[in-house]
């Protein structure tokens, strides 16, 4: 079993910055890629960015390429989500999710979730 704990969301301009973080816990997870998606109201729940536990290629939606970055400290357990230059559209609940699957785009593909945290993003 993993524990993924998301926090730092929050409401901000637009134009501005946050910074997500997600605390992992429970079983030997090296094995895991580590990812954020974001479900906006009334609409699906979307892959935004992805990273291997065990370190390599980060992947991310067209949507955020260039202002998002995911990263992660292996040392603290935590995968963080760097969001720069948010839009209002950017705004969303945002998870942390695990899979072990080597396919992480699509929501089904994930065996962990998150409780959320609420980003709004005001014009």
């Amino acid at each position: 079993q993993v524990q993924l704990v998301e926090s730092g969301g929050g409401l901000v301009q637009a134009g501005g910055s946050l910074r997500l973080s997600c605390a992992v816990s429970g079983r030997t997870f090296s094995r895991y890629i580590m990812g954020w998606l974001r479900q906006a109201p009334g609409k699906e729940r979307e892959f935004v960015a992805a990273v291997p536990w065990s370190g390599g290629s980060t992947y991310y939606a067209d949507s955020v390429k260039g202002r998002f970055t995911i990263s992660r400290d292996n040392a603290k357990d935590t995968v963080f989500l760097q969001m720069n230059s948010l839009k209002p559209e950017d705004t969303a609940v945002y998870y942390c999710a695990a899979t072990t699957s080597t396919s992480f785009g699509r929501r089904w593909e994930y065996d962990y979730w998150g409780q959320g945290t609420q980003v709004t993003v005001s014009s």
